[in-house]
């Protein structure tokens, strides 16, 4: 080897040597930033504002139990524990119901801010902070400077921040209130979106076909009633003849996001400790951090009275969401009636300046929103406002639409859902409810006297002169809201002779109830109909339920919904079929493996799946299309189609035929070769396309999306296969599905069993980041209660 090539290759070994040991330093350097985010889990804290020493301990998934000598103190410390493990995760609800997303992120944020922003969630949280008395505001005052006492005691800001270049801004108090807004936005419709679809419909196919393909019930539903609705016959509709043949485009319905919930309870006539038992999994998008923050609350009161609550929190208010009090235990599911109406205005006709009213014409008012955008000049654009709400769009024939939403009333959300705390029965509990400002939820209550009670929380409106289901002119008064329900107009049941109760986004009630609270988009009954079947199993054994017993039912995963398609597909592939396509042999052969469980390994389920909503396509396309039409956003996951389908498929009228198709023989077969096709994309055999490929979890960091995958992999959840699915309890998607599950009987909180996707803390260096998701994941019992100490803090003023 020459001199000359030598020094050359010394040279190259001294530059690489030099890039090794800068990258050590750089990931030396990135490793120190971020261990210095981590928080104290020892030792001794000053928190001024403090009127006694806070002792926090935590086990060993991170659970903390926070002991103090009053209400105050604890909701101080609280703030405190949530700025500690989860401030980023804070930031973003609190921006998310504000819409200021921007300020972070950059452009890409700002459609979406634009969209929250319409609905100025900033200026009333502030009103809805007013209207606390000041004993709830001191609360919220110091569960503020308990937060911003966590964030500055962090040696460094939280780790975020340093990738994003960026400082977090002090909490304020409104801003508890906007943490709030943004679960609104996830669990109602802030568009007006299914009304509009309803309507779209209705005017394209007529209301008998509205009624038909979007019904208000099914053979489905499971209402704790009991009631059912009448059944719509079929439309007086006519497609064109198949020798009219077209081409008819084919898109799958679109997936409905499994944002909902179970909950059931059963008496305490049917529980080994004779007290009620309560079983509660919330369905809500995953994401890392979760959603939750587990928490054990320990305080006494100024009667001397000693309080014990465990559940899990919101990151954002200082109160336990869900969970138990020794007393009462307590959970929701999302009700979905209906709390939004779409106004059309009737506007002048030339600037369009001013809209009737009852009253007479009103000025539109024009509020200039400023979005702040991280690297670029903010953003400025124009809400417009009327007495009933924003302007969200117009009407096929150009009428401005205004959405009437209860969130938009200072008064509809408040903190009066904390007071579940310190209640003592389920009479009590539900009487708390009703008086609940916060998204119109299903409260269900088990107390320790066996007691159990359904009813609905937050405020109900009060429809005069329309059923809320289509959009209408409110401006000669004779349409509008009348205020709320009262107590006594809100449904509640308590005690059901069966003894057990159950929602999980049903309609719940029937009759003259379910005129008053209408339709917003309820889920097919399935699910709930599997939960109340399993219960009555259960109750009519005779054996003493157990928790065990209630979180098998959370982890139910049979695929009743789907049974009578696997049998009609396999009726559908004939060996006639068969051989004229050999690549149906491979399907039938799949499908026939059915297991009735949607297990992760389970190709029959998935493929079982993809033929109901390839039909489901097929069927719907002449109607929907003519829908989407008129309306471009149009969109059918809402509606309660699965009966009008099987009808179709059942009874086969050639009027109603696609006329894309010679036969509905043949649009069923079509729709197994679009299985097929869903195969030999993913390039495997039928029999390989699982339900766990498409169940595979992505419960993803907000950073992740713009890594590199092996980075990415260090802050997401592992990405492994799950069983479930949708219509029934274990309901499961790639990334939304259980956010939690609780199983409780209140008294005997140490049977209880909890398992949360995640781990407690927002850090991915800090030992709790993943804690406990592995139990979450297999279903595996783990104990409600923290566990033994492992770490203790103490607060003091």
């Amino acid at each position: 080897m020459g001199d000359a090539l030598w020094k050359r290759l010394q040279l190259l070994v001294s530059v690489l040597s030099v890039l090794l040991v800068l990258a050590l330093l750089f990931a030396g350097w990135c490793w120190w930033r971020l261990h210095a985010s981590l928080p104290a889990l020892d030792g001794k804290l000053t928190v001024a504002g403090l009127a006694a020493p806070v002792q926090i301990t935590r086990d060993a998934l991170g659970v903390p139990t926070v002991t103090g000598a009053s209400r105050i103190d604890v909701a101080r410390a609280t703030g405190f524990l949530h700025a500690q493990d989860r401030f980023f995760q804070m930031d973003l609800l609190r921006r998310s119901g504000a819409g200021e997303v921007a300020e972070l992120f950059g452009p890409a944020a700002v459609p979406f801010d634009r969209s929250r922003r319409l609905h100025g969630f900033r200026r009333i949280a502030e009103q809805a902070l007013a209207r606390l008395t000041p004993e709830r505001r001191a609360l919220l005052i110091a569960y503020t400077e308990g937060i911003n006492a966590g964030l500055t005691a962090l040696p460094t800001s939280p780790w975020e921040y340093l990738a994003l270049r960026s400082h977090p801004r002090p909490w304020q108090p409104e801003d508890c209130f906007l943490a709030v807004y943004a679960m609104w936005f996830d669990l109602q419709d802030s568009t007006g979106h299914h009304e509009r679809n309803l309507d779209a419909l209705r005017e394209t196919i007529g209301t008998a076909g509205a009624n038909f393909f979007a019904p208000r019930g099914t053979s489905w539903d499971a209402a704790l009633d009991g009631g059912t609705l009448p059944v719509p016959p079929l439309p007086p509709l006519r497609l064109r003849a198949p020798e009219e043949k077209t081409t008819v485009a084919f898109p799958l319905r679109p997936a409905r996001l499994p944002v909902g919930s179970n909950n059931f309870a059963v008496s305490g006539a049917h529980t080994a400790g004779g007290g009620a038992m309560l079983a509660s999994d919330m369905h809500l998008g995953l994401n890392v951090p979760n959603v939750w923050y587990r928490a054990m609350l320990v305080w006494t009161d100024d009667r001397g009275t000693a309080h014990r609550l465990v559940g899990v929190t919101l990151p954002g208010m200082p109160f336990i969401v869900s969970g138990s009090n020794g007393q009462i235990a307590w959970g929701y599911t999302n009700s979905y009636i209906d709390t939004t109406d779409v106004v059309t205005l009737e506007t002048e006709n030339t600037a369009r300046a001013f809209y009737r009213t009852a009253q007479g014409y009103r000025e539109i008012i024009d509020r200039t929103e400023t979005i702040a955008v991280r690297g670029e000049e903010p953003v400025t654009f124009v809400a417009r406002w009327t007495e009933w709400g924003p302007i969200v769009g117009t009407s096929g024939d150009g009428h401005y639409l205004v959405l009437r939403w209860n969130a938009h009333d200072p008064e509809a959300t408040d903190t009066v859902p904390m007071e579940l705390e310190t209640a003592t029965n389920v009479a009590g509990a539900l009487a708390i409810g009703h008086r609940a400002g916060m998204p119109n939820q299903n409260l269900l209550v088990a107390d320790r006297t066996g007691a159990i009670g359904w009813t609905l929380t937050g405020r109900i409106p009060r429809r005069f002169g329309h059923e809320g289901r289509y959009p209408v002119s409110w401006a000669y008064g004779d349409r509008r809201w009348d205020g709320w329900l009262a107590d006594d107009e809100v449904p509640a049941i308590v005690n059901p002779a069966d003894g057990f109760l159950w929602t999980a986004n049903q309609r719940t009630v029937s009759g003259e109830a379910y005129a008053k609270l209408g339709d917003g988009g309820y889920y097919n009954g399935a699910r709930a109909q599997i939960i109340r079947d399993d219960l009555r199993q259960l109750v009519d054994s005779g054996k003493k339920i157990t928790p065990a017993d209630l979180l098998a039912i959370q982890l139910d995963d049979r695929t009743v919904f789907l049974d009578r398609w696997q049998k009609l597909l396999l009726k559908t592939l004939t060996d006639e079929a068969v051989a004229k396509k050999k690549s149906r042999l491979e399907l039938r052969t799949a499908v026939a493996a059915w297991s009735g469980h949607a297990s992760a390994d389970s190709a029959a389920y998935r493929l079982v799946k993809l033929w109901h909503q390839h039909v489901e396509a097929r069927v719907f396309a002449p109607f929907f299309e003519q829908a989407a039409a008129v309306y471009p956003g149009f969109y059918s996951g809402n509606f309660q189609s699965e009966d009008a389908l099987w009808q179709l498929v059942q009874e086969q009228p050639v009027r109603l035929l696609n006329p894309a198709h010679t036969s509905w023989e043949s649009l069923l077969l079509a729709a197994a070769d679009d299985v097929v096709a869903n195969a030999d994309r993913a390039g495997l055999a039928p029999a390989r396309l699982t339900n766990g490929r498409e169940n595979t979890l992505r419960m993803q960091h907000p950073f992740s999306r713009f890594l590199p995958r092996m980075l990415a992999s260090l802050i997401d959840m592992p990405a492994q296969p799950l069983p479930g699915g949708s219509d029934m309890p274990r309901i499961q998607s790639a990334n939304a599905g259980a956010s939690e599950r609780l199983v409780v009987s209140p008294g005997r909180e140490d049977e209880g069993l909890f398992h949360m996707p995640g781990g407690q803390s927002g850090h991915p260096l800090s030992p709790y980041y993943r804690a406990g998701h592995e139990a979450w994941v297999k279903g595996e019992p783990t104990p409600l209660l923290p566990g033994p100490t492992q770490h203790t803090l103490v607060l003091q003023p």
